[in-house]
């Protein structure tokens, strides 16, 4: 992502979250060829600051290289607020995180199955710490997190399992010129939680990584992306 820019203030900031490119595309053996004129990128921060700077340093490179894809930034579009409560059915735009990366460590590609306690157990740590990190929450708010249940669609998952497809694949991951591997998960799920945490995880993403593309969610039937020409922008 290109996010550096000049400001101190976010030489090491965090917390953003974005998919990948959404678009027409076909896989090869070359690798992913995009057919469409346009591409999507979904962003997600609560720190306005930080977008508004996001949105300044992008528009301010008129053609910008990914892989053999040349892109050129061209309009952005805000998606309306969203209302949540204790329990929201949500959709991976982008595969979960369950697990830390280490140098020379495998373990961040162990399997745990998503109906399981661990694996409610671990995204409520990582998220609880996430909220701590960000600094936007008492201490007072975050004792009160007891509730934390995520509940796979279990039908999504016996179709997945009886059509021989994964809903977990080991992805390659970058940070600081070091190739790690993650295993991420991607299924439909409903958490069982306070609105508060509703809310961080659906502006940050969930599990690890947020930050590298990772475990970024949409909720079920919502279609709050508000389409308008009008928030277009020019170059710097």
């Amino acid at each position: 992502m290109i996010v550096a820019g000049k400001d101190p203030r976010f030489q090491q900031f965090t917390h953003y979250n974005f998919s990948g490119l959404k678009g027409q595309t076909k896989i090869s053996r070359k690798g992913l060829h995009f057919y469409s004129s346009r591409v999507t990128l979904v962003f997600s921060t609560a720190d306005k600051d930080f977008l508004e700077y996001f949105l300044k340093v992008l528009f301010e490179h008129k053609e910008i290289m990914i892989g053999m894809l040349q892109l050129s930034p061209e309009l952005v579009e805000h998606e309306e607020p969203v209302s949540v409560s204790e329990k929201v059915k949500y959709l991976c735009i982008s595969p979960i995180v369950l697990l830390p990366a280490a140098f020379n460590d495998e373990s961040a590609k162990r399997f745990i199955s998503p109906e399981t306690d661990e694996f409610s157990d671990l995204l409520y740590e990582s998220t609880i710490a996430q909220m701590q990190n960000s600094g936007r929450f008492t201490s007072a708010q975050l004792t009160d997190v007891y509730k934390f249940q995520l509940v796979p669609d279990k039908d999504y998952l016996q179709r997945i399992q009886a059509s021989h497809k994964k809903f977990a694949r080991i992805y390659p991951l970058y940070d600081s010129d070091i190739k790690y591997e993650v295993r991420g998960y991607t299924f439909p799920f409903t958490l069982f939680a306070p609105p508060i945490v509703q809310q961080f995880v659906y502006e940050h993403g969930l599990g690890h990584f947020s930050h590298k593309g990772f475990g970024m969610l949409d909720m079920a039937h919502n279609d709050s992306i508000h389409k308008s020409a009008d928030l277009e922008m020019v170059y710097a």
